[in-house]
């Protein structure tokens, strides 16, 4: 793109620098949500229309909705008309190793490890918990980062301090509670539960590790478990706001594909894809109140 130099790209996210800086001067990144899904550690061969609009406009919106309790790296949304909607112009941080998870919900990765040891992440929790269960009080359950097609590790709060130190834990720790709290009290507005949640925070480059910074995307349907509030019951699945018909699809028998066979996972039917995007884009709508052309 005219002015822009691509630095790197992930599975969902690509990243760009102004043209002519190098990538150790860089203060500014244009983020570009793709339309690209992936599923069990695989990036999808079939795309989702419009997906990295909702993304980047749901992060967006929630970025101003937090913004009293912490600071983010937004500078603009004045962006290469090929991106527009989809990118963000953003303050480089230097990213802590870590997915400062919450939970106000039992389930996922939460719930086998409660399963196992009745805690999650060295949290111990009360018996007789259960699929979907309201937890007394939201939980801090980091993961550390691990490299692109490898899953983050649990870790408990020690491991944490080992990595940052004392005081940024507990800046961590306190900020992504705060910033949960105030996603399941606007959320529950619109009919939503924000069941559980991951954030990531970093430390600004050109001000030498300023104070803690909201990066990446925020309470979205990528990054959270967004539940339809009318749904729910617990003791049972409930449905989210996110690729679950993508999941569900890839590993049924008409899909013929096993997540562990070392395969390449098949394209998408039409269905699939189409139910998708209207659950990305019902999530948006519901949360903003807003309408969104994809």
């Amino acid at each position: 793109m005219r002015g822009w130099r691509h630095l790197a790209g992930g599975k969902v996210r690509e990243l760009y620098i102004p043209a002519g800086v190098s990538p150790h001067e860089a203060e500014i990144v244009m983020i570009v949500a793709t339309d690209r899904i992936s599923a069990y550690d695989h990036i999808l061969p079939t795309t989702i229309p419009g997906k990295g609009a909702v993304l980047t406009q749901m992060s967006l919106w929630w970025f101003e909705q937090l913004r009293d309790i912490v600071p983010n790296h937004v500078v603009s949304t004045d962006v290469p008309d090929q991106v527009a909607g989809r990118a963000m112009i953003c303050k480089r941080l230097d990213m802590y190793p870590l997915e400062c998870v919450v939970r106000g919900y039992l389930t996922g990765s939460g719930k086998a490890d409660y399963d196992a040891t009745g805690e999650v992440c060295g949290v111990a929790l009360p018996e007789g918990l259960t699929e979907a269960s309201r937890l007394e009080e939201p939980i801090f359950t980091p993961a550390a980062k691990m490299n692109m097609g490898k899953h983050d590790v649990n870790v408990t709060l020690a491991d944490v301090t080992k990595m940052v130190g004392a005081e940024r834990t507990k800046q961590l720790r306190d900020t992504s509670l705060a910033i949960y709290n105030r996603a399941v009290e606007l959320a529950a507005k619109a009919g939503i539960i924000v069941a559980d949640t991951k954030f990531e925070f970093g430390s600004l480059v050109a001000e030498g590790g300023a104070p803690i910074v909201l990066g990446d995307e925020v309470l979205t349907p990528d990054s959270s478990r967004l539940w339809p509030a009318d749904e729910w019951e617990p003791g049972k699945k409930t449905p989210s706001f996110d690729k679950q018909y993508v999941r569900d699809w890839l590993v049924s028998d008409e899909s013929g594909w096993d997540p562990n066979s070392g395969e390449e996972p098949p394209e998408l039917p039409g269905d699939v894809v189409e139910k998708t995007t209207q659950r990305y884009v019902e999530a948006y709508e519901m949360l903003t109140g807003r309408t969104i052309n994809i």
